[in-house]
């Protein structure tokens, strides 16, 4: 009841508040937008010979105004086009009659080369107004949708009565479920005043359709204007400029930082136009964005995507952003990261010990701060027992993180700098392959909190810069974390290198910053991890979707190694990705005493039994049979299924598993090596529990998580996998004519050993010792 009213409350307020006349503060809340103007820019309708009209972009724009507007939302579209589709019809006519022209004056069909005239832009307009709208009308009857044409020129704002019958017009179409159309008539329209655009608070001339999009939503009080162009959103320089940055939320005070370029191709307005007008809009109580309407991998869903919240082109708001933005943050942690992957092992490994140390001095307040989260959660009822137990840090958990960390800073000293593979081309030319940083991850964690220090000391003993987006249900443990990370990054200047995304940005956004985020690192959830996998279309992905673990019972098993590895691998931690979550019997074990203590035993443990359909087949009455035999339960569930080899066996895993861990319980040594070396899974255990596949206890310190792709890591994934190589030549003058075959060298490509230095040349691996004290626990 408390959240009940606690929810009512806050949208009620909402409510009042943009009653008020405010817009909105932050991208999230655009999806309460009700009545909402979209402007389509000359860019966007126009082909690019700017001689007729994209129709495949007109197309995409229409269904996405309708979807909009039968979900009970109130849209207006001004747009442009009839210049551009004019020009199209008059040339057609002009070429047309031209040719019948000389045809009989030639007395043949035989055509001279024919110049057009120019064609004026009012007489273009006269001749496309009515077939642009015809078109729009067309495209929207496929949705059930009806359309209104409206034409205006500055005299309908400027002149009170006209003012009050457009907006009155405007009012009845919206309340009819109409969409009005709205264009400037540039038949009749004057040229614009320079300078004349902005002249008060309630003036703002009609000069082009960004004044007139401006007006029409500040007049009509729309929540939101999408102004869509053909680029990306305002930059901070013209865009195609070198280091021209994308600017994701603009603060009207800000706006003398920004340089302005050239109008687009088509159109009377440049950026600067859609600014001002932009800024106009804003302080008048409309919420704005300016986004790309020609790309063609978004334009079917940018509006949409707008008005869901999501990172699309420039948001404007009148609050200025709190702290900096993710885009931002990626930058300096880059920066600071290249820092970090140049300072010596030693170092790196100092910072390990020291943030594995402050884990320890400061347990009382990450302690405090975790006790807050699971409070919040206890009495949200938010999360299960199981995502509650993620949740949870405790002193002994504290201590093995710790244990973990130190194991880190030792593999530190052998990680960055590496040398793979060294070979002499030819004489005086050496090649070297060596181990370097992957540059940005992102690591997107939900619900526990052990993961940050894990993941943050696997960066640092890499070289890696990395940006940490923790789940909210532990954002009091994150926040102290992360400072005490920090905190041990400070004692050699790169306190930065390792960010935590603390702003209101979705998983969805971080996922488009492909330009920056070079490998993203989902732990989670199977749903988390298909969701990213999905979003992030240029980043690639490094993570499981499922963890579908199988442990196989064979004919040879040891009774008491089956109890103690089938209850550790279920009941140990059933939430875990590692857990078992279908167990196979041999058909041979059915109906024996040990099948009976199986049962018994994950009966005790109250783990629920869904049957496979051939265990339900040999059962007169048996448990529920299960709805898939591709489930991941992550609960005190199992699919227990009856296969009639070791054979069917692999074959099941192949077809229903998820290439995550399988294991099986047998005696026999030669059916045991066959499993291992059939099952195409990222870890194969024989007579060990499936909960093994973990990082520290691989002895890898710790895991950024387990991969089931089969190309760079696979597995958990520790230092060794956060690190890719490039290939370093030494020469002394060398060219490749000089290995032509007029050429005066051979190619020698003789390989060398990689464990000591070439003469005269210093190993900075070698350069600082690490102090080995420091890892003692």
């Amino acid at each position: 009841v408390f959240l009940a009213l606690h929810s009512s409350c806050a949208s009620l307020l909402f409510y009042l508040w943009r009653a008020n006349g405010s817009s909105f503060a932050y991208r999230s809340e655009l999806r309460h937008a009700k009545r909402i103007v979209v402007k389509l820019g000359s860019a966007v309708v126009t082909r690019g010979d700017e001689c007729g009209l994209a129709l495949g972009r007109l197309a995409s724009i229409v269904e996405q105004v309708a979807m909009l507007q039968n979900q009970g939302r109130e849209m207006m579209i001004v747009t442009s086009g009839a210049v551009a589709f004019g020009k199209q019809r008059l040339r057609h006519e002009i070429l047309l009659s031209q040719s019948v022209r000389q045809a009989l004056h030639s007395g043949h069909n035989q055509l001279k080369d024919m110049a057009l005239p120019v064609l004026e832009a009012r007489a273009c307009a006269a001749a496309g107004q009515s077939g642009l709208m015809a078109l729009y009308e067309a495209m929207f009857t496929q949705y059930s949708t009806c359309t209104a044409q409206i034409l205006v020129t500055n005299l309908d704002f400027h002149n009170d009565d006209k003012r009050q019958n457009l907006n009155s017009t405007l009012r009845e179409l919206l309340r009819m479920n109409i969409v009005p159309i709205i264009n400037t008539n540039d038949a009749v329209v004057s040229a614009p005043e320079p300078n004349s655009d902005l002249q008060g608070v309630n003036v703002i001339s009609i000069k082009d359709n960004d004044s007139l999009a401006a007006r029409l939503a500040v007049e009509m009080k729309a929540d939101l204007l999408i102004a869509l162009s053909d680029v990306e959103g305002l930059y901070d320089s013209p865009p195609g400029t070198d280091d021209a940055k994308l600017i994701d939320i603009f603060y009207p005070g800000d706006q003398q930082s920004i340089t302005f370029g050239t109008k687009s191709r088509v159109g009377l307005g440049g950026m600067e136009a859609k600014v001002k007008a932009a800024v106009w809009a804003l302080q008048s109580g409309t919420s704005v964005v300016i986004a790309n309407g020609t790309h063609p991998k978004v334009t079917g869903h940018v509006i949409t995507d707008i008005v869901e919240g999501k990172k699309v082109g420039t948001f404007f708001t009148e609050i200025k952003p709190a702290g900096p933005t993710v885009e931002q943050q990626t930058e300096v942690a880059r920066s600071c990261g290249r820092t970090l992957a140049s300072l010596h092992p030693g170092q790196r490994g100092e910072i390990i010990c020291q943030l594995a140390e402050l884990l320890t001095e400061r347990k009382e307040e990450i302690l405090a701060a975790n006790k807050m989260d699971m409070d919040l959660a206890i009495n949200a009822g938010s999360l299960s027992a199981a995502l509650l137990k993620r949740l949870s840090l405790s002193p002994s958990k504290l201590n093995s993180l710790a244990i973990g960390l130190r194991q880190i800073a030792v593999a530190a000293q052998d990680s960055v700098g590496r040398v793979l593979r060294r070979t002499r081309v030819a004489h005086n030319l050496v090649l070297e392959q060596i181990t370097v940083p992957i540059g940005v991850l992102l690591v997107i964690f939900e619900a526990r909190p052990d993961c940050l220090p894990q993941v943050s000391a696997l960066a640092i003993a890499s070289g890696n810069a990395l940006l940490l987006k923790g789940g909210k249900e532990a954002a009091n443990t994150n926040r102290v974390l992360h400072q005490i990370t920090q905190e041990a990054l400070s004692m050699h200047g790169v306190t930065d290198a390792v960010q935590l995304v603390s702003t209101r940005e979705e998983v969805e956004d971080l996922c488009r910053l492909d330009k920056m985020i070079d490998l993203i690192i989902p732990r989670g959830s199977s749903q988390l991890v298909r969701e990213i996998q999905r979003a992030a279309k240029g980043i690639p992905v490094l993570g499981h979707s499922e963890g579908i673990c199988h442990v196989y019972i064979d004919t040879e098993a040891d009774i008491d190694k089956v109890i103690k590895i089938v209850r550790d691998s279920k009941c140990d931690y059933p939430a875990a990705c590692n857990s078992m979550e279908t167990l196979l019997i041999h058909r041979d074990v059915l109906r024996t005493p040990l099948f009976d203590q199986i049962i018994d035993m994950l009966r005790t443990e109250q783990v629920k039994i869904h049957a496979g359909p051939q265990f339900a087949s040999y059962l007169t009455f048996s448990p529920s049979e299960a709805k898939s035999l591709r489930t991941e339960y992550s609960d005190l569930e199992c699919c227990l299924e009856v296969v009639d080899s070791m054979q069917d066996a692999v074959d099941h895993i192949h077809k229903y598993g998820s290439f995550h861990t399988d294991t099986i319980i047998t005696e026999n040594e030669d059916t045991a090596e066959k499993f291992l070396h059939q099952v195409d899974s990222a870890c194969v255990f024989w007579n060990a529990s499936s909960r093994f596949a973990d990082g520290y206890r691989f002895g890898l310190g710790a895991e950024v998580g387990i991969s089931t792709a089969r190309i760079h890591a696979r597995g958990p994934v520790g230092l060794e996998g956060l690190l890719t190589s490039k290939w370093v030549l030494r020469g002394d003058g060398h060219t490749a004519a000089d290995f032509s075959d007029h050429g005066t060298m051979t190619y020698l490509h003789e390989n060398l050993p990689v464990g000591e230095p070439l003469a005269g040349q210093k190993d900075g691996n070698q350069t600082r010792d690490f102090d080995s004290s420091l890892i003692d626990a």
